[in-house]
């Protein structure tokens, strides 16, 4: 569906050259929804705008459905364009137009007849659950419900793909929750294939089918969500799926410690009373979360790692018998990205 091979993208400022992207290759497939994330300033966003070429890239190519963005005329570009969504954190509504008029505007500039787009308008705010609202206007809505309408205002035109820009950042967690199922609905029920660009490993968690990791303009990781939860390879991974306490996640623990993972099948096996009946050690459990992923029960404990390093290996050697994952993991300071 979508291709990046070595994409890179530069800004000049009057403090020098700053790297916003760097050589990034990697592939989405049709139909997945496909997540990209990391902190600020990772170039999540910059590189989100060079799908649909709004940034042009200083190197590289960006290949969609066999066509090179990078080298294609204005007229294929404007093409590609109707076939690629976009949704934003902001919403960027129009304040003066209605909700169904908010939907039909890319209709209009497409030069699609009134009545035909009023109908195609009335078709999606059906599926996005706003067909009581279309008189509305977006300063009478929730922050919820401006989302749906830029949902729907985005998939007007049949993209094949649609790119949601930090689209939940804006939201309550209740809110974040429904507008990720509609999402994953819509994927569902019209195929269309969605990236969606987060600093939350909870989005990611609950609607992505594989994600890339950046940080500083580099994709440290790459690859199925469920693995990279269970044994992330990156330092950005491993702070992103043990958040600041903070942010609502364990609490980060000032001492080494081993992070046990559960998934959907290991999680009914009691294996920590097991181990502390095993081995007749007393155990310090620093923290503690769930996720659902692709709706499967996932699980992480973080256990304070022993000074002894036999009883270390034989934890780890205990848990690996009953197919639990364990890794050490050394202490994570705050404030290091």
């Amino acid at each position: 569906m979508i291709r990046l091979e070595n994409v890179s993208k530069e800004f000049k400022t009057k403090s020098g050259k700053v790297d916003a992207v760097h050589n990034v290759s990697f592939e989405i497939r049709d139909g997945e929804i496909f997540g990209i994330i990391g902190f600020s300033g990772a170039g999540k966003s910059t590189l989100v705008r060079c799908l649909n070429m709004l940034e042009r890239p200083t190197a590289g190519k960006v290949i969609f459905e066999d066509l090179d963005l990078t080298n294609a005329s204005e007229k294929e570009l404007r093409t590609a364009r109707r076939s690629i969504g976009m949704i934003f954190q902001q919403f960027n509504l129009l304040a003066q137009r209605n909700v169904i008029d908010n939907v039909c505007y890319p209709l209009e500039i497409s030069g699609v007849k009134r009545k035909k787009a009023l109908e195609k308008a009335r078709e999606l705010l059906a599926l996005v659950d706003l067909a009581d609202k279309e008189k509305s206007y977006p300063a009478q809505l929730s922050g919820g419900q401006k989302q749906r309408v830029a949902i729907a205002r985005a998939l007007a035109t049949d993209p094949k793909v649609l790119l949601c820009d930090e689209a939940t950042s804006a939201l309550d967690p209740l809110t974040t929750r429904n507008i990720l199922k509609l999402l994953k609905d819509i994927n569902k029920k019209l195929g269309v294939t969605i990236v969606i660009i987060t600093h939350e490993m909870r989005v990611v968690e609950q609607i992505c089918d594989r994600v890339a990791v950046m940080s500083q303009g580099v994709v440290e990781e790459f690859g199925d969500v469920r693995e990279i939860f269970k044994n992330p390879k990156s330092e950005t991974a491993r702070k992103l799926i043990v958040p600041e306490e903070e942010d609502g996640g364990v609490p980060v623990p000032t001492k080494d410690y081993i992070r046990v993972v559960f998934d959907g099948q290991s999680s009914y096996e009691p294996a920590i009373a097991q181990l502390i009946l095993h081995t007749g050690m007393e155990l310090n459990i620093l923290g503690a979360s769930t996720a659902d992923i692709g709706g499967s029960a996932y699980g992480q404990l973080l256990i304070e790692t022993p000074k002894d390093r036999t009883q270390v290996e034989e934890i780890k050697e205990f848990l690996s018998s009953k197919g639990v994952f364990a890794e050490e993991v050394k202490n994570l300071q705050k404030g290091e990205v």
